[in-house]
C-alpha cells in the first residue's frame, strides 16, 4: 500500500535519548564506586575493627561512617559502613550476628515524583490540541512545511496504459512521457527536450488521475502524487515550504513524475476577485510553483503532471511555455470510446454471452469513465437482485435509468386523474418524436414516478453522437419538449404545471438558438450574449449589477424571436398530435394498462403514425 513518505532522515531529541543517557550514568556510578578505595561493610563489622584497634581515624555523616584503617587491607585503606542508632546496636551486640542499615533508594521514586505528572500533563495537553487542531483544520500542526506527497512505484499503483480505455489521443501523449523516462538519451540525441509539464483538462470522471497512475505504473519510476488543496493552510508560507520541500524531495529521487490534481485549488488565477480581497497564503503557494517549475532542468528526468476540470481560471503564468508546456484533453468518450471503456470494467462480470457492448454504449451518450464504471455495477446488481446468474441488456437498460431518471417510487400514489394525465403527457412526447423524420428513436415510455419530482419520463436512444446540430434539428427537439403540453391542452384543455421542467428547457434552447449562435434571420448572425466563463459557477462580474449588452429594443426583439420558436414548436406538435388523436389516445390507454412501454411496444401502437409534413433538414 503506498504510504507516507519520511520527509526528513534528522530525528529530534525524544523520550528514547533520555533513557539512554540515564542509563548510562547509572553505569558511571557503579563502575565509579566499584573502583573507588573505600570497603563497603556491616555495621557489626565496623565495630568490630574498631574494637580491634584497626581503625586510626572515623569520619561521620548524617548516614554513613567512614573509617581510615592504619593499615591498608589489600587495595582498600577505609572503611564504610551505614549508621546505626547506638541502642539497638547495643541491643544486636549480645546475639553475636552481623548486623547493617540498608538505606533505601528513593532515586527513581523521586524522579518519577516530580517527572511523571509533568509528563501526564503535556500528553493530556498534547492530545487535546491535536484534536482541536483537525477539527479545526490545522492537521499535522508539527509538521507543517513539510510535503504531503505520496510516493508511488510501479508495483503499488497496479494501473498501466492497459487499464485505460476511451482516451486513446491522451494516452499517446502521455507514452512519450514514459518513453522519455525510459529513454532519455534517445530524446538528446537531436537536441530535445521532454516538455517540463503536462497538463490533463477534462469533465470530471473521464480518467485524468487514472492516466497520471498509469504513466507511473509503465515508467516504474517514483510518483509524487499530491492535491492542490494539501499545500494551503491557515498559516501563511507554509504552503511555499511544503512546494519547496515537494520538489527537494523529487529531484534528490529523480527521474520521477510529480502529479499534482486538481491544480486549480493551487493555480487559481491572481486578483481574480478583486471585490472579494486576496488571498496572501495561496498566492504565495502559487509564485513558489511558479519559480520551481522554472527552476529544474527537464533533462534530469523530472516531469510534472497535472489535472484539472476548471483550467478558463487557472492562472496564465502556469500556462505559458516552459512551465506546463502541453495541454491534453481527456474528454468524455464517444461511441467506440464507451465500449472499450465497458470492456474494461466487465472483466470480472458474468455477461450473457448474446449481449453487445455497442448497444450498451449507444445508451449511454454523455457518459464519463466513472459514469460508465458505475454503470457496470450498478447493471450487476440488477442482476444480483433478481437472482440471475448473468447480466443481460435489460439490466443495463434498467441501470442507465436508474441513474439517468432516478430510483422508482411506486409507493408515491397519484390519484386516477393525474395517472391519466401524465400518460397522455408522456405518450404526447413519444408520438412527436416518432412523426419527425430524423430525431432519435424512443427508448421507453413510462407513467412510474422516479427520482426528486419526475412522476413519468420518456427515454430517447441517440442512434450515434452528435456535435454539431442545424436549426431545424433544434427546432425538432424543441417540439419532443412541447408535445406533453400539447397532448394535456388537446385531450383535456387545461394546463398543468407537469410541463414546467419542459418549458425551461425549449426556453433556453431557444435564446441559445437566437443570442449564441445567430439562428434568427431578422436579427442577423450577430452573438448577443458573451462567451459563458465558469468560474465557480457564477459569472466573473459577480459583485457588479448585471447589465444587458443590447440596447431595449434589440432585447425587446430577442425576446420576440426566443417567443417564436417556442409558439411554432408548441404548433407543430400540436398539429402532429391532432392529426394522430386515435393513435394518441390508443397509446395513452396502453400506458395506463402496463405503466411502461419499451420500443417495439411503442412502435406496434404507432404503425398507423402519419408523419409530419414538414420534413427534416440536414
Amino acid at each position: 500500500m503506498p504510504g507516507e513518505m519520511e520527509v526528513d532522515p534528522k530525528q529530534s531529541w525524544n523520550l528514547g535519548y533520555w533513557v539512554l543517557a540515564l542509563a548510562l550514568l547509572l553505569l558511571f556510578q557503579n563502575v565509579w564506586q566499584s573502583a573507588s578505595e573505600a570497603l563497603p561493610v556491616p555495621y557489626s563489622e565496623f565495630e568490630k575493627a574498631l574494637s580491634e584497634g584497626r581503625i586510626a581515624e572515623v569520619s561521620v555523616t548524617d548516614r554513613t561512617l567512614i573509617g581510615r584503617l592504619k593499615t591498608a587491607e589489600g587495595k582498600k585503606t577505609t572503611l564504610l559502613s551505614t549508621r546505626v542508632e547506638p541502642d539497638l546496636a547495643a541491643r544486636l551486640e549480645r546475639y553475636n550476628v552481623p548486623y547493617t542499615r540498608v538505606v533505601e533508594n528513593t532515586f527513581f521514586r523521586d524522579l518519577l515524583s516530580w517527572t511523571l505528572p509533568t509528563l501526564i500533563f503535556f500528553g493530556v495537553w498534547f492530545f487535546l490540541f491535536r484534536r482541536f487542531a483537525d477539527k479545526q483544520g490545522m492537521g499535522g500542526f508539527l509538521s507543517i512545511g513539510k510535503s504531503r506527497a505520496k510516493i508511488y512505484v510501479q508495483t503499488d499503483t497496479g494501473v498501466t496504459f492497459a487499464d485505460v480505455a476511451g482516451v486513446d489521443e491522451a494516452r499517446h501523449e502521455l507514452e512519450e512521457v514514459v518513453d522519455f523516462l525510459k529513454h532519455p538519451q534517445e530524446y538528446g540525441r537531436l537536441g530535445a527536450h521532454i516538455p517540463k509539464g503536462v497538463l490533463l483538462v477534462g469533465p470530471p470522471g473521464t480518467g485524468k488521475t487514472l492516466l497520471a497512475k498509469a504513466v507511473a505504473g509503465e515508467a516504474g519510476v517514483p510518483f509524487f502524487s499530491i492535491s492542490g488543496s494539501e499545500f494551503v493552510e491557515m498559516f501563511v508560507g507554509v504552503g511555499a515550504a511544503r512546494v519547496r520541500d515537494l520538489f527537494e524531495q523529487a529531484r534528490g529521487m529523480a527521474p520521477a513524475i510529480i502529479f499534482i490534481d486538481e491544480l486549480d485549488a493551487l493555480g487559481r488565477a491572481r486578483g481574480a476577485f478583486p471585490g472579494l480581497g486576496g488571498h496572501d497564503e495561496k498566492e504565495q503557494t502559487l509564485n513558489q510553483l511558479l519559480a520551481e517549475m522554472d527552476g529544474f532542468d527537464a533533462s534530469v528526468g523530472l516531469i510534472i503532471l497535472a489535472a484539472t476540470n476548471r483550467p478558463e481560471i487557472l492562472d496564465p503564468a502556469l500556462l505559458r511555455a516552459g512551465r506546463f508546456d502541453r495541454q491534453v484533453l481527456v474528454d468524455r468518450p464517444d461511441r467506440k470510446g464507451r465500449t472499450d471503456i465497458l470492456k474494461v470494467h466487465v472483466r470480472k462480470v458474468k455477461l450473457d454471452p448474446g449481449l453487445d457492448l455497442g448497444n450498451v454504449a449507444a445508451l449511454t451518450p454523455g457518459f464519463s469513465g466513472a459514469d460508465l464504471a458505475n454503470l457496470v455495477n450498478e447493471a450487476t446488481l440488477v442482476a444480483t437482485r433478481r437472482k440471475a446468474d448473468l447480466v443481460t441488456l435489460a439490466d443495463f437498460t434498467a441501470a442507465v435509468e436508474r441513474i439517468v431518471a432516478g430510483l422508482e417510487r411506486r409507493n408515491r400514489v397519484l390519484n386516477p386523474k393525474e395517472r391519466e394525465a401524465i400518460a397522455f403527457h408522456e405518450m404526447g412526447h413519444a408520438l412527436v418524436a416518432l412523426a419527425q423524420p430524423g430525431t432519435d428513436p424512443v427508448h421507453k415510455v413510462s407513467i412510474i414516478p422516479r427520482g426528486i419530482g419526475a412522476l413519468g419520463y420518456t427515454i430517447q436512444r441517440p442512434t450515434e453522437d452528435r456535435y454539431v446540430m442545424t436549426r431545424p434539428e433544434l427546432e425538432q427537439k424543441i417540439a419532443v419538449l412541447l408535445g406533453g403540453r400539447a397532448a394535456e391542452k388537446l385531450v383535456f384543455g387545461v394546463l398543468s404545471t407537469g410541463a414546467a421542467d419542459d418549458l425551461a428547457k425549449a426556453t433556453d434552447m431557444a435564446r441559445d438558438m437566437v443570442t449564441r449562435y445567430g439562428m434568427d434571420d431578422n436579427l442577423g448572425y450577430v452573438a448577443f450574449e458573451p462567451r459563458r466563463q465558469q468560474m465557480l459557477d457564477v459569472p466573473a462580474d459577480l459583485m457588479q449589477p448585471h447589465s444587458p449588452a443590447v440596447s431595449e429594443h434589440t432585447q425587446r426583439r430577442i425576446d420576440d424571436a426566443i417567443r417564436t420558436i417556442v409558439m411554432d414548436g408548441f404548433a407543430r406538435a400540436s398539429a402532429i398530435l391532432g392529426a394522430n388523436r386515435p393513435v394518441l389516445e390508443r397509446g395513452a390507454h396502453a400506458l395506463l394498462e402496463k405503466e411502461t412501454l419499451d420500443e417495439a411496444a411503442i412502435r406496434a401502437l404507432a404503425a398507423d403514425l402519419r408523419p409530419s409534413e414538414r420534413q427534416a433538414l440536414t
